[in-house]
């Protein structure tokens, strides 16, 4: 299974997607898949009904037309008319139980087929509710590609599992056994018995190789999820694949992992095609001796016609029910592969988020104070670094705090603990002297927005991405949180204006629009502290000027932390907070900090001014 093995931090909620261990506790994990069918259990009872209903219409068929063969004999002493009448009634029979058949098996397919989608539907909801509900800490160490794979992949795998494939299972088995029942109590005991000693071996080897099958069967998903991650790494990063002129590297590291694949692949086909192979052998091989001992019988005049015809169609559909039961169980260990897979991420640990509309409550809207207090943090993947080392500070409401220093000093890990995407080891962080821990999480993100020098947006519109600060918004707020912005001038002159599609990721708009819509949709939300990480550093100087005076609107009456890098962009700061190796080593204004010439900000300031005068 593809994992991010970088550098990057991760939470101390965060948790690997683990390896599956195959056992029978898994098999009772994907047995919860049934819950789900508890929501509609009358249509599934129906299915069923017309799935038994299959099932014995299937082992009637074989007993009618086995009778015809009867007729070729001269077992019957009956006139030729009468003969004849009855294998009308014969032939009559078959089309009746032919019609019987054909409504059962679209109502099998057809109430299934409503279950199934309606379980689907439900687990879709579910798995995606719980990613939602992840720590940061979780996505930081899982691919976005193989967690889209567990989406799609997996759960179309469940899908044809429940569609077809376990309504079959249990089709071919009613008929298979029902078949082996009907030889014994219709055929005699020197004939069947032979049929009946394969079944236990065929039984046996079917365990074993199903076990084996499912083990590759989940290693042939895992291999498919590492096609995936790198797939959608690609498709990402594809200007960083064509700007290093990466293309054949690119292509030659997925010329590799398909090539992986394909050698599993076939690995995996020879093992399930000696599997079937040694199946269809047996019954097939036992079917044409127990044949041969028939043909033997009705020679010496020991078997009648009619129960010749009987026993060689009722052998040929046990024989084909038992042959198709392989093909079956493989995928089914392949659905219960995939089901393992997705309640992982249902039964991983989880933010304790509200998903319940209209239950969210500010706490003291706008008041915004803030206080970190001997604060100490370190990263579970970097246990020996401690990236936070006693930080304490404090921000009034309508304050602005900056935070400066070089790269991996800290500062956009207090930015994280401050969204409480992870949790310090030591130390408290308040919002208006209230405690991070005793405030519910999503009200306490209630009061914080966040504008990032990297703006995403959603694939959507312009209004759909201002309104994610609001959902509920009106037309009317919207239009004013993108005046405040700055974004209501080049919105309008789009020729769709607020319905102009932002293509994924916003791809369609420029840096500087990007950057005035995120700041437009942090308006709207009317957060109490705002987070600036870098709002301005990318852009060219007339669009910062534009974003710079929307976040000088933003930032009225609130109280704001920000990380820069530029130190120009911070000069008005209520205070300037300098951090080294995860200390605060200097704090105060501009004009103060500037002064001391032997301070690091003053080293940081000349560093900065000589770099722009180069």
């Amino acid at each position: 299974m593809a994992k991010r093995r970088s550098g990057a931090p991760s939470g101390q909620d965060t948790q690997d997607l683990p390896k599956v261990k195959l056992s029978w506790v898994n098999l009772k994990k994907s047995a919860r898949l049934f819950n789900y069918i508890n929501r509609n259990k009358g249509q599934f009872i129906l299915g069923f009904v017309c799935l038994i209903g299959t099932a014995i219409v299937g082992l009637l068929f074989p007993l009618r037309a086995g009778s015809l063969l009867g007729f070729i004999g001269n077992d019957s002493n009956l006139p030729l008319a009468e003969r004849q009448s009855l294998l009308t009634q014969v032939g009559i029979g078959l089309i009746v139980l032919l019609a019987v058949q054909s409504l059962f098996s679209f109502g099998r397919v057809y109430f299934f087929s409503l279950v199934t989608e309606n379980l689907l539907k439900n687990l879709r909801d579910d798995v995606f509710k719980r990613l939602l509900q992840m720590p940061m800490g979780f996505f930081s160490k899982n691919q976005s590609a193989e967690l889209s794979s567990r989406m799609a992949t997996d759960i179309n795998v469940i899908s044809d599992a429940f569609t077809f494939n376990i309504a079959e299972l249990i089709r071919q088995t009613v008929v298979g056994i029902g078949g082996l029942v009907l030889m014994i109590v219709l055929i005699p005991a020197d004939i069947w018995i032979w049929f009946l000693a394969v079944i236990p071996i065929v039984t046996i080897v079917t365990i074993v190789f199903a076990k084996r099958i499912r083990f590759y069967s989940k290693q042939f998903q895992d291999k498919l999820a590492e096609l995936s991650v790198l797939v959608g790494e690609t498709i990402t990063g594809i200007s960083n694949v064509k700007v290093f002129t990466n293309e054949r590297q690119t292509y030659q590291r997925f010329r590799n992992k398909t090539e992986e694949i394909k050698h599993f692949g076939k690995k995996y086909g020879i093992f399930r095609g000696t599997f079937f192979a040694f199946v269809i052998a047996f019954i097939f091989g036992a079917v044409f001796f127990i044949l041969y001992l028939m043909i033997k019988l009705k020679m010496d005049n020991k078997l009648s016609a009619e129960d010749f015809g009987r026993f060689l169609m009722l052998s040929l559909f046990v024989a084909a029910s038992l042959g198709a039961l392989p093909d079956q169980v493989a995928a089914i260990q392949k659905a219960l592969g995939a089901t393992d897979r997705v309640f992982e991420l249902i039964d991983g640990e989880i933010e304790a988020i509200s998903m319940n509309a209209n239950t969210n409550e500010k706490i003291n809207p706008l008041g915004g104070e803030v206080t970190f207090s001997n604060v100490q943090f370190t990263y579970p993947s970097r246990p020996d670094f401690k990236v936070l080392n006693g930080i304490s500070f404090a921000a009034k409401r309508g304050q602005t705090i900056a935070l400066v220093g070089s790269s991996g000093s800290g500062k956009s890990t207090i930015a994280s603990l401050m969204l409480r995407f992870y949790q310090p080891q030591q130390g408290t962080i308040t919002l208006n002297d209230k405690d991070a821990n005793e405030v519910p999480l999503t009200q306490w993100r209630e009061q914080m927005a966040l504008v990032p020098q990297d703006v995403i947006l959603f694939a959507g519109t312009i209004k759909e991405n201002i309104a994610f600060g609001k959902p509920n918004a009106s037309d009317a707020e919207i239009e004013e949180a993108a005046r405040q912005a700055n974004a209501y001038q080049f919105i309008e002159s789009f020729p769709d204006k607020f319905s102009t599609l932002v293509g994924e990721r916003g791809i369609q708009l420029s840096g500087g629009q990007r950057q005035r819509i995120a700041i437009a949709r942090a308006i709207l939300k009317n957060p109490s502290v705002l987070i600036l990480d870098e709002a301005t550093s990318s852009l060219d100087s007339e669009s910062e000027q534009l974003v710079q005076e929307a976040l000088d609107t933003l930032m009225q009456g609130r109280t704001s932390l920000v990380i820069a890098h530029r130190l120009s962009t911070i000069r008005n700061a209520s205070v300037i907070l300098v951090m080294d190796k995860g200390v605060i080593v200097e704090s105060g204004t501009h004009q103060e900090l500037i002064a001391n010439t032997e301070g690091f900000y003053h080293k940081l300031s000349k560093m900065q001014m000589d770099w722009a005068m180069a």
